[in-house]
């Protein structure tokens, strides 16, 4: 037995059941979200009701319990040799403001000609770079937690700043150069930097002063010791939870409309493997060993679906078929990014092992 194949078989003895059958218990969420939707009336409206200034309570609750734990395991210590390495901070600003959403603008002309709702609303979410959920498919693949968070906070901020103006180029400007048809998006700077501070902003600090004060009352083995592991589950609680709330809330859109939900998956599963395995192949390809590897492929992959799904919404109504091209993003990339997952682990003994390579799983 190779000293890979014993690293490997050591990680997956030490998996929770909870960590070991994630698929199975996707699975499980998502069927159960439909179930209850359909034989609970009147459900996905009583859920969409449970909101404040448009952002669902119970969606919000889900992504803070998911984050939050990920996020008290980062090494706040260590973000400044992040910060250094230029090559994965460049490669991520280029795929997710330049590639990303040229990639999504492609693939929605080009496999959903006759569809213009679809279209827009596909083109929104390649603009809504992920925040969110990435966080904890990037910790499930053991990728660099440090990186990870790295990354998207510097997506927060290009987040504010450029997704109005990218809007406007790419459903505006660019269909005018090319002689396609144009449309509009509305949509204001606090609404963009209200999605970060809630679903980025509020379990970073809280991660971040947990680790601090943890560290300081009790110490670095008690925190990581003891505290960690009883915290470290919930991450996967919260989203488990989120699922169910997403196929609760879309439910009957996905059963009544399955052919328009199989052409908006299309292009999503394009995009998703594609953006995923460029950022891999770059990782590889200039040596950044598997954990930065991994990062810089799944947060090139995410994407923010709460701000694209708000922003469609907003600007075109809920039964607008932009705001059901934005449900089925996080339909889609959910059980996308877990195989994903699987396959980044699968792919982790084809990279050299260093010093700096900690193979590690305790989420």
């Amino acid at each position: 037995m190779t000293t890979a194949t014993r690293d490997d078989a050591a990680v997956v003895g030490k998996l929770s059941t909870l960590d070991r059958f994630l698929p199975v218990w996707i699975g499980f969420a998502m069927a159960l979200g439909l179930g209850v939707g359909a034989l609970v009336p009147g459900l996905d409206r009583l859920l969409s009701a449970i909101s404040v200034d448009g952002v669902s309570l119970p969606i919000a609750v889900g992504l803070l319990v998911m984050m939050y734990p990920v996020l008290a395991k980062v090494r706040y210590d260590r973000l400044d040799t992040v910060t250094g390495d230029r090559r994965m901070l460049g490669a991520s600003l280029v795929l997710n403001w330049i590639v990303g959403p040229a990639l999504m603008f492609a693939l929605a002309w080009l496999l959903l000609p006759d569809l213009p709702e679809y279209r827009t609303g596909l083109i929104i979410v390649g603009l809504a770079r992920c925040i969110a959920m990435v966080i904890i498919w990037n910790d499930l693949a053991c990728g660099d937690r440090e990186a990870a968070a790295v990354l998207v906070a510097i997506n927060s901020v290009f987040q504010v700043v450029m997704f109005a103006v990218l809007g406007w180029f790419y459903l505006s400007v660019l269909p005018g150069w090319l002689g396609l048809e144009q449309t509009t998006i509305s949509t204001s700077a606090w609404q963009i930097a209200r999605s970060v501070v809630i679903f980025l902003g509020i379990p970073l600090v809280a991660g971040f002063l947990s680790r601090r004060i943890g560290e300081k009352a009790r110490g670095r083995d008690w925190y990581e010791g003891m505290f960690i592991p009883r915290v470290g589950p919930w991450a996967l609680y919260g989203l488990l939870f989120t699922i169910v709330i997403l196929f609760a809330l879309q439910g009957d859109q996905i059963t009544s409309r399955p052919l328009d939900v199989a052409r908006i998956a299309l292009p999503l599963l394009v995009y998703f493997a594609v953006m995923w395995g460029g950022g891999y192949a770059f990782g590889a390809a200039v040596g950044l060993g598997y954990e930065r590897t991994t990062t810089l492929a799944f947060t090139a992959a995410g994407n923010n679906f709460e701000l694209a799904i708000a922003v469609a919404i907003a600007t075109y109504g809920a039964t607008s078929g932009q705001a059901l091209a934005g449900v089925v993003g996080p339909l889609i990339e959910v059980p996308v990014l877990v195989a994903l997952v699987y396959v980044s682990l699968a792919l982790r003994r084809r990279f050299a092992t260093g010093s700096s390579q900690r193979v590690r799983h305790d989420a």
